[in-house]
């Protein structure tokens, strides 16, 4: 078994301002989303987005963070709102070492809104509702993720975000 199997992530790392207000609004609106409520698992919605330029920024930004050639793989955009969630056991369980990039979406910050990265269970990267900011997180075959829960105390509060898969 090789180092990489038994600790998986490599990259984890965060980077500010990388799409602009504009583009995130236009890509909002342009989202056409469906529900997901399956409750033991999530609720949100979520959308499958035709975005080049900003899975363009995604990959552009995997490349420069982890020195690999990567290319689309999968691409979805989700959106929560107070009372929504995505539980840890809903995600999917990656072979090899694909590249996950999170583009903030947000219209503005959300209080508490992270997204929790695990390996094997435990918490070691979080990445807070930050409009305009990307998470690039290295997944594996230990490396699951979790939406946390938006808070009903924050009125109207909105996450969007744009969630690339790179191999």
């Amino acid at each position: 078994m090789s180092i990489e199997t038994l600790f998986g992530s490599r990259t984890a790392i965060t980077v500010p301002d990388v799409v602009s207000r504009d583009d995130a609004a236009a890509a909002r609106e342009r989202a056409v989303f469906s529900r997901y409520a399956l409750l033991d698992r999530g609720s949100y919605d979520v959308a499958i987005p035709d975005e080049p330029a900003l899975c363009a920024i995604a990959i552009e930004l995997a490349r420069v963070a982890t020195g690999r050639s990567l290319a689309v793989d999968d691409a979805r955009m989700l959106r929560l709102v107070p009372g929504d969630y995505l539980l840890a056991h809903h995600d999917r369980v990656y072979d090899g070492f694909p590249v996950e990039v999170m583009l903030d979406l947000s219209p503005a910050p959300v209080p508490g809104a992270e997204v929790h990265y695990r390996r094997r269970g435990q918490a070691f990267f979080r990445a807070p509702c930050v409009p305009g900011s990307a998470a690039i997180v290295e997944r594996g075959p230990t490396v699951t993720s979790n939406h946390t829960y938006v808070s009903k105390l924050h009125a109207g509060a909105v996450v969007v975000r744009l969630i690339v898969l790179l191999r």
